[in-house]
C-alpha cells in the first residue's frame, strides 16, 4: 500500500469513529411482572372463584375481611422504569482521542393497586383498580 491509500483509510476511519461518538444510545428497563391493568380487564370477572383469581393474578399482598366475613384481596405493585441516554462528540487523531459525553437518565415509578371483593361463597362480587405515576 502506498502512503496516500493509508492516509485515506485512516481518514475514513476517523470520520466513522467521530460519527459513532455523536450518536445517542437509549436503554429502557421494562418491568417484567405480569400483574397489569390489561390482565385485570381481560381476565377478572364477577363470579370467578378465588382459586381462579390466584391463577390469574397470583397471591394477594393483603387479605382482609368485612363485618360479614367476606374477604377482600389487595394487590399492590410498584414498577420502576429507567431511561438513560448519552450523547457526545469526539475527535480522533491517530491514537489520541478527545471525548465529550453527556449522560441523562430519568426514573419513573408507577403504582398499581387492585382490589378484589368476594362474596360469602368466595366468588368475585366486585373489583377495582387504580394507577398513579410519579
Amino acid at each position: 500500500m502506498n502512503l496516500k491509500r493509508i492516509f485515506n483509510v485512516l481518514f475514513v476511519l476517523t470520520i466513522l469513529l467521530t460519527l459513532n461518538a455523536c450518536t445517542q444510545r437509549r436503554r429502557y428497563v421494562p418491568n417484567e411482572d405480569r400483574l397489569s391493568i390489561a390482565t385485570v380487564q381481560r381476565e377478572i370477572r364477577i363470579g370467578m372463584s378465588s382459586s381462579d383469581v390466584v391463577e390469574v393474578l397470583g397471591s394477594p399482598n393483603m387479605v382482609t375481611t368485612d363485618d360479614q366475613r367476606r374477604e377482600t384481596w389487595v394487590y399492590d405493585k410498584v414498577s420502576t422504569n429507567v431511561e438513560s441516554s448519552s450523547s457526545g462528540h469526539g475527535v480522533w487523531v491517530l491514537l489520541y482521542s478527545y471525548d465529550n459525553r453527556s449522560r441523562i437518565s430519568s426514573t419513573t415509578q408507577r403504582t398499581l393497586t387492585i382490589i378484589v371483593k368476594f362474596d360469602k361463597n368466595n366468588k368475585v362480587r366486585d373489583f377495582a383498580y387504580r394507577t398513579s405515576s410519579f
